[in-house]
């Protein structure tokens, strides 16, 4: 697990020499035998393989998988070029011990200055990045972009190295928290940051998990897409910082509208499925399973649209025990501060559409906390339409949802309400005592908003045989919302509540959810 020095000059002299060029510079990898017996043609017709290179440095090929040591990418190497990595033949993957970190990471606080024409790292569809740490992580600075976009039928694969029996060191199953995740800092508005940081280009927060820097003013930053992709087996915590510094699965640190990111599979996360920190990314096509903390964690004044999102609790068995996963399908946090001070930074607002959360009777494995399908906190004000919650067996403590009293706020104010949205929950509220709201109302009588929405119980007929598409004809008496006067192109015009519906099995999405539900029930 070598890499080459191609160049008597180091990667620190050549990032100098680069910088002082000026512009963008692309890197065409160069072809490195690694001294495999088929001579670096991996079995591929004679092509030759080229594992991905920056500068002087490349990744060592071994007839089968590129490996990228601690030399070519890890917590102190932080790479300023493009960078590229290709489907590799024969199953071949590429495999990394450090941190991959893309862009030169900057709190503008100190000397340093963004580099907004940062890097850009691509991943083409069929790749499979494999990380053998829980230090192994992705980290992009402001600037720079990760283009990670797949086909459906040639995804792109982040994963665990013990997934692949040759490259398991260690003899265990792959399981959550083998290595750390994608961190995507962006320039997007966030509450963290006061208007005056912002305004004076000192907005500099302090991404959890791993330290690197986030935010700004610009909420139509492009920090680049990910589509058509899985993501396994990834977070970790806590860190230094303790309970609540950790890695995620997903974490975009104010990423702005110029992103997006469509047909992912999270699966077996450590952490949160995808933690939002601000700014307006997008969301569609999302499938979460056995994640072990929350599946969508939105914080810090996300303010992004977000449609088609399955999310399963379940179990997954681990040195033979069985583990249960999930905590909320939701968290939903309005804001980190608020103010005269923060003005410019609303609360969290987002616009979210066709939801099915499934969650189960047990406790996560993570914190011993309920599996629960939304928690509201901290003025939280977002319009939630087509939502589907299913609670077959709970408690008075692990219902369907859960108000903090900071998060009745928004019900307070006026800003958060469901639509065409259906609660199929042996406990629908979270015991919390008397479940009213400030003017004194109950939460029983806000939900159904004018016969809107309805509530069911656990015993409900919501869901097909299949068990992911909504069934629309046994309980449910309600119709769905067909979006159309939200006058928004993001959304999809629909004729039912959750997401999705049977009507069409052979749509790409019916068969991304049906495949990824399939792969962690048998995982």
């Amino acid at each position: 697990m070598k890499f080459n020095t191609l160049f008597k000059i180091s990667a620190v002299t050549t990032a100098l020499f680069l910088a002082g060029c000026g512009g963008d510079i692309n890197v065409t990898p160069t072809v490195n035998n690694g001294g495999g017996a088929d001579g670096g043609t991996g079995g591929d017709g004679g092509n030759a393989v080229a594992c991905a290179s920056y500068g002087d440095v490349e990744g060592t090929y071994d007839g089968q998988d590129c490996t990228y040591d601690e030399n070519f990418a890890s917590a102190t190497i932080e790479i300023d070029e493009d960078i590229t990595f290709e489907e590799l033949p024969d199953g071949g993957v590429h495999v990394f011990e450090g941190a991959l970190q893309i862009g030169v990471d900057c709190d503008t606080t100190t000397s340093c200055e963004i580099n907004q024409n940062g890097p850009v790292m691509t991943v083409e569809p069929g790749a499979t990045l494999a990380f053998t740490s829980g230090e192994a992580i992705i980290q992009v600075a402001r600037g720079a972009q990760l283009n990670a976009v797949g086909t459906f039928d040639k995804p792109i694969t982040f994963t665990s190295a013990n997934a692949f029996d040759r490259l398991n060191v260690s003899g265990d199953a792959p399981r959550y928290a083998d290595w750390g995740g994608i961190i995507i800092n962006g320039n997007g508005i966030t509450n963290q940051c006061t208007d005056a940081q912002r305004d004076g280009g000192t907005c500099n927060v302090e991404s959890e998990g791993i330290v690197s820097y986030y935010g700004g003013n610009d909420n139509t930053d492009d920090s680049g897409s990910i589509k058509y992709a899985k993501i396994w087996y990834a977070g970790s915590g806590p860190r230094d910082g303790g309970p609540g510094d950790d890695l995620n699965s997903l974490t975009l640190n104010a990423v702005g509208s110029g992103s997006s990111y469509e047909f992912i599979h999270i699966h077996q996360g450590f952490d949160d499925g995808i933690e939002f920190f601000g700014g307006k990314a997008d969301v569609k096509n999302v499938v979460f399973t056995d994640t072990q903390d929350d599946s969508m964690d939105i914080d810090a004044g996300w303010q992004g649209r977000a449609q088609f999102l399955f999310i399963k609790h379940g179990t997954v068995t681990v040195d033979g025990n069985t583990n249960y996963m999930g905590n909320g399908g939701f968290e939903a946090d309005g804001e980190k501060n608020n103010g005269p001070d923060y003005s410019q930074a609303p609360t969290s607002a987002p616009t979210i559409a066709n939801v099915t959360i499934i969650t189960t009777d047990g406790k996560s494995v993570r914190d011993n906390d309920p599996s629960i399908a939304t928690k509201f906190d901290d003025n939280f004000q977002g319009q939630m339409y087509n939502v589907l919650k299913v609670k077959e067996n709970g408690t008075a403590d692990d219902g369907c949802i859960f108000f903090t009293s900071d998060g009745e706020a928004g019900v307070d104010n006026g800003e958060l309400d469901f639509y065409s949205s259906v609660l199929a929950c042996t406990n629908n509220f979270v015991n919390t005592g008397d479940n009213t709201f400030a003017d004194g109302e109950t939460y029983s009588a806000w939900y159904p908003n004018g016969g809107v929405n309805e509530i069911l119980d656990g015993s409900a007929t919501v869901l097909n045989d299949d068990g992911i598409s909504t069934d629309m004809t046994s309980s449910i008496t309600i119709a769905a919302n067909d979006l159309t006067a939200l006058n928004d192109d993001f959304f999809t015009p629909v004729d039912f509540i959750g997401a999705l519906s049977d009507d069409d099995t052979s749509s790409e999405w019916y068969q991304w959810v049906e495949t990824a539900v399939a792969a962690a029930e048998t995982d």
